[in-house]
């Protein structure tokens, strides 16, 4: 009787094993997070004058050296600029456009200008998704008086849409956050 016991409750215990063993066969789908080395706006006035290009690179990604920020000139106060960002991948060669799939991808992204309270500039979305809500890979942007301030430029993925325009509605991971100290003149 004690035999009998024993391999019943070895066995139960090996079957309960058995049963739990989580083995799924279907691959689990991952869709790999872009890298993002380069984010480049350009922003061309209206009417004619300087284009002005804010660039970020970061070229060993999350390694040891900061991104280099490079901003081309001052904007000019009261004008109206039409903008565009890119984003690239400079590790590979040749290098990959990444704002191309942002784009193929317009439901699942967007793209967020963030001034800060001191600079006066408002930003207009210029594409949008199949569902009418913002992209913003290309868009207006409309300066008023002379001011000083940082505008910070956000790729958000997977975010909430339709959502209330702000980074904290929308949800979602950041590929990519960059802050440039913008003058207007």
């Amino acid at each position: 009787m004690k035999h009998i016991l024993k391999y019943t409750t070895v066995i139960a215990l090996f079957l309960g094993f058995a049963a739990c063993n989580n083995d799924d066969d279907t691959p689990q789908v991952v869709n790999e997070e872009e890298v993002i080395t380069t984010l480049t706006v350009t922003l061309v006035p209206q009417g004619g004058g300087n284009t002005i290009t804010l660039t970020s690179r970061d070229l060993d990604g999350e390694g040891p050296n900061d991104p280099v920020i490079s901003i081309s000139g001052d904007l000019t106060a009261n004008t109206t600029y039409t903008g565009a960002v890119t984003f690239l991948n400079e590790t590979e060669t040749p290098v990959e456009d990444i704002t191309e799939e942002v784009v193929e991808e317009a439901d699942e992204h967007q793209v967020f200008y963030v001034p800060s309270s001191a600079l006066n500039v408002v930003f207009t979305y210029g594409n949008f998704d199949s569902n009418n809500n913002p992209l913003g890979t290309v868009f207006n942007a409309e300066t008023g008086d002379a001011s000083s301030g940082t505008l910070t430029v956000v790729l958000r993925h997977e975010p909430q849409k339709p959502n209330n325009g702000t980074l904290a509605d929308a949800g979602g991971e950041t590929d990519i956050s960059v802050t440039f100290n913008v003058t207007i003149q």
